[in-house]
Order: C-alpha cells, then sequence, then structure tokens
C-alpha cells in the first residue's frame, strides 16, 4: 500500500488503484455520518475533491491522488457510512481509479514512512 500526506492510503489491484482513508484518518474524523460518492466514469486530476465525508465531528473532503478515472465506487459506503469507523483500510475502501502513470506511485509514501508522517 501506498499513502498521501492527506491520510489516504492506494492499493494497486490489477491495472487500477482502490483508494481510501487510513485508520489514522477515521480515528480524527470521529464517526462518520454521510458520504457522497463521485460518478463512475468521472476524469478527475490530482488533488481534485472527489469524495464529501460528514462525520459527528467536522465535514471533510477525500482529494483524488493521482489523475485518472475512476471506474468504481463502493455503494455500500452510502447505505452505511459508519464502515468508515468499523474498516477503513479494508471493506470501506471509497472508489477504484484507473490512474495515467503508474510511476506516479513512487511518488507517495509506503507505511513506514507514513508511520513516521504520523508519528
Amino acid at each position: 500500500m501506498k499513502f498521501t500526506e492527506e491520510h489516504e492510503w492506494l492499493r494497486v489491484e490489477g491495472d487500477e488503484v482502490v483508494v481510501g482513508i487510513t485508520a489514522h484518518a477515521a480515528e480524527q474524523l470521529g464517526d462518520v455520518v454521510f458520504i457522497e460518492l463521485p460518478e463512475e466514469g468521472t476524469m478527475v486530476s490530482k488533488d481534485d475533491e472527489v469524495v464529501v465525508i460528514e462525520s459527528v465531528k467536522a465535514a471533510s473532503d477525500i482529494l483524488a491522488p493521482l489523475d485518472g478515472e475512476i471506474t468504481e465506487v463502493n455503494e455500500a459506503l452510502v447505505e452505511e457510512p459508519g464502515k468508515v469507523n468499523e474498516d477503513p483500510e479494508g471493506d470501506a475502501w471509497f472508489f477504484k481509479m484507473k490512474i495515467e502513470d503508474m510511476s506516479a506511485l513512487d511518488d507517495l509514501m509506503d507505511e513506514a514512512d507514513y508511520k513516521k508522517y504520523i508519528g
């Protein structure tokens, strides 16, 4: 897995990248009560706002970690946003995307670097 400074994780599955938020981010947010996901087929650029999350503490945006196309969204989160608190780095992924340049992943943090970052 790779990690961003915005507390997102990315996991490569075939020619797609699965994107979610880290356990650290979910903990900081508190109980998630609402999620708005992007449309499948949407082209995004790095740092575009693509997901809106509302928790009991705050509203936050999830930014596109890389340039690419949203290929699938996790509709289960719309019905059960609390899954983000239960399994943020597993079943509670937000979207999958095809990225234009897989080598862009090399610029992101690995798990050891992310742990130091949130240290």
